[in-house]
């Protein structure tokens, strides 16, 4: 019997170990492995004050942030559903801008909003300001404005790691390559493989398994989204590296807010400088195994 629960209780253990290591889906390091890297910390800037913002004075009023996001890019944009938290670089950013706009973590409410959503949520203000892979382009510019760019996508592949065979999107003629429906990428990857050769499905999540069982031969679309899935598939993903698109990501905020998009364009500059921006790109989408890409220069305007 002392065999027994000797061996019942070293399974337990075990199986405790294994959960623990899994993780959450989209979760950055906990900061448990001492090797890991460790997302940084903000100070939040109880002096901040921002006379003629619109949006800050409204924050400030009602005692915090309406911060739009998205919510289904792991380490980009994530949502822990079971510990209503969100994680993510993108989310970082949204994080350390908020503490030198001088408000703290328990001041933020992400909401959630998807793409089609975004100018029209900025124009009615229900939002302060987004920060979700949102691409700065004159056309948007129209309608809204911008902090940044805080970061340089471009259209990548993602494949499984043992595969050698593509190597590029001229290398990707005649294989199964999946996007979103809709999506810019669309046509983008069908220049190089074909009209109407690109398989679809409703969002990024479908293809990456796809990709995982061997149905699908690659996933394309910006590669900071491809990163987070290679992070959350460590070991068994890669990003191609080669870019054949660019994509500034921008903070997008209303149009008429010259202060607000200063103070954010004051606040990335300055964690650029500090090492926060690294620290945070490290502890998510580095997690890929892709190194850091160059800080953008801001475009002030």
């Amino acid at each position: 019997m002392r065999t027994r629960r000797t061996i019942a209780a070293a399974l337990s253990v075990l199986a405790l170990t294994a959960v623990a290591a899994c993780g959450k889906d989209g979760s950055p390091s906990t900061g448990s492995d001492a090797a890991a890297p460790k997302l940084p910390t903000y100070s939040v800037n109880t002096a901040a004050k921002l006379d003629g913002s619109p949006a800050w004075t409204a924050a400030k009023k009602r005692g915090k942030l309406i911060i739009g996001a998205k919510s289904d890019q792991p380490f980009l944009g994530f949502e822990d559903v079971s510990t209503n938290t969100r994680n993510g670089f993108d989310i970082e950013i949204a994080k350390m801008v908020a503490a030198d706009l001088g408000f703290s973590p328990d001041q933020i409410e992400f909401k959630t909003i998807v793409s089609a959503n975004r100018e029209t949520e900025i124009g009615h203000n229900n939002i302060d300001y987004y920060v979700g892979t949102y691409s700065i382009n004159a056309k948007r510019k129209n309608d809204v404005s911008f902090a940044g760019p805080y970061y340089i996508a471009g259209q990548d592949l993602l494949v499984r790691k043992d595969d050698t065979a593509i190597t590029g999107p001229e290398s990707a003629v005649g294989k199964n390559v999946c996007t979103v429906t809709g999506s810019t990428s669309v046509d983008q990857i069908e220049k190089y493989i074909g009209k109407g050769k690109a398989i679809h499905y409703d969002n990024y999540a479908q293809c990456v398994d796809r990709l995982l069982t061997g149905e699908l031969d690659a996933v394309t679309t910006d590669d900071a989204i491809l990163k987070g899935f290679a992070a959350k598939n460590a070991g068994k993903l890669k990003v191609i590296g080669k870019p054949f698109s660019t994509e500034q990501y921008g903070v997008g905020l209303a149009k008429d807010d010259a202060v607000l998009r200063k103070a954010i364009d004051d606040a990335l500059k300055a964690h650029e400088d500090n090492g926060d921006w690294k620290k945070a790109y490290d502890a998510t989408l580095g997690l890929s195994g892709s190194p850091a890409p160059a800080v953008p220069a801001l475009e002030r305007y």
